[in-house]
């Protein structure tokens, strides 16, 4: 029976999500950051996309973000000159490390004691965050602006892509190992640790490479221009966004087209698959992040599979974890629920919260009215002066502990 993807959406930017990353699994779950333009970072619960957190203190958009192994510490690369270290557990700003151009990029290496830096004035840098007041140490070589940079092998070597050209260099020696040129720009650049794999996209295509030597395993041409793709971790698919606003899903040993979805209202500036391969998240000109299902009609985070009845010849649909009704219509049940006299009190809430308050409603509404009421979320996460903040929490406590400043 045919099944319909249903993504989840995320709000709370305001302007174009231009890059995102998955922590790996912690015991705490998978965790998810995004850069936009705002300038605002934010985090979320990567299997749901319930909101944790914003990172503030940019004075520009945010072109790059990631996350470290276990989601510990955050960074983020800025048009303010700066890249930034965080505290992902607080959100804390750890050091801010002045650059001489606009910066695009940022990676730790697997222990998290260094980090990657790359931007527009051509240089890649390695910070020893154990040594903040400590020069940088800097590569040249590149031409023009670096888009990305990343740590490889072990940490013992680095990729990095400028306008048309991918090099790798030897960390010990800090050379060029070897480059590839292409023949139109290179639109984003993804490294997979296991089997040394590259995934490079430039124009329609979708180039697969070895990490270590960069030569060449397979391409594949998409119908548009494509800006960003990303490699299941069991290399099983492959998905891909761009131009058209689509996202497309492809065997990754045919090269066969299996899907293809519509969700977003502008062009898409990057995808990411989960750690455990089970969801992709795409982000876009139209400031949202989107959440997507590997496999479609499977019961996972908020997803779960209803069958319709069977004569009644509809789809099958994987049904969020909320009835569909209107927002404002699952607000005011809340609101009537735990005795709230208005809506406008919703509206009292800062920004971030407004924005993701309706889909948390929405999840709290039916999956875990039972587990934790309404009330007792409330007066978990609740504060004098501002008490109903607390709507905005999601069900687990690691959520609810730091949805409020």
């Amino acid at each position: 029976m045919a099944m319909r993807q249903t993504p989840l959406t995320c709000s709370g930017h305001t302007r174009p999500v231009v890059d995102l990353a998955f922590s790996g699994i912690t015991p705490y779950g998978y965790f998810l950051i995004s850069a936009c333009k705002d300038g605002k970072p934010m985090l979320r619960q990567g299997d749901t996309g319930d909101w944790i957190g914003t990172f503030l203190g940019h004075k520009g958009a945010v072109w790059g973000a990631t996350l470290n192994k276990d989601a510990t510490k955050a960074a983020t690369a800025a048009a303010d000159f700066t890249a930034k270290v965080w505290d992902a557990v607080s959100g804390d700003e750890l050091m801010t490390l002045a650059h001489k151009h606009i910066v695009k990029t940022v990676d730790f290496t697997q222990d998290s004691n260094y980090l990657l830096t790359g931007g527009q004035d051509k240089l890649l840098r390695i910070y020893d965050l154990n040594k903040p007041e400590a020069e940088p140490k800097e590569i040249s070589g590149h031409t023009s602006g670096i888009k990305k940079a990343l740590w490889c092998s072990e940490d013992k070597q680095i990729l990095s892509a400028d306008d048309k050209t991918v090099r790798l260099w030897d960390h010990a020696t800090m050379t060029e190992v070897k480059s590839l040129n292409f023949n139109m720009s290179v639109s984003s650049m993804e490294y997979i640790p296991e089997g040394e794999i590259l995934v490079i996209t430039y124009g329609r295509s979708i180039a697969f490479h070895s990490a270590v030597s960069l030569e060449p395993i397979k391409s594949f041409e998409a119908p548009a221009t494509i800006n960003s793709a990303s490699l299941h971790p069991e290399k099983e698919f492959l998905v891909a966004g761009g131009e058209d606003f689509k996202l497309y899903k492809y065997d990754y040993n045919s090269g066969e087209e299996l899907e293809s979805y519509k969700g977003h209202f502008g062009p898409i500036h990057c995808v990411r698959f989960s750690p455990d391969g089970e969801l992709y998240a795409s982000g876009s000109e139209d400031g949202t992040l989107r959440l997507w299902q590997t496999v479609v009609g499977k019961t996972y985070g908020l997803w779960k599979c209803v069958l319709p009845e069977e004569d009644s010849g509809e789809l099958a649909k994987p049904k969020i974890g909320f009835p569909e009704t209107a927002e404002e219509e699952l607000v005011k049940k809340l609101l009537q629920r735990i005795q709230i006299p208005s809506i406008r009190q919703l509206l009292k809430l800062r920004p971030e919260h407004q924005m993701c308050a309706a889909e948390t409603i929405q999840f709290m509404d039916s999956t875990s009215r039972d587990k934790h009421p309404p009330s007792e979320l409330l007066s978990a996460c609740g504060k004098e002066g501002r008490p109903y903040q607390g709507i905005c929490i999601s069900s687990s406590a690691r959520t609810a502990t730091q949805c409020c400043p």
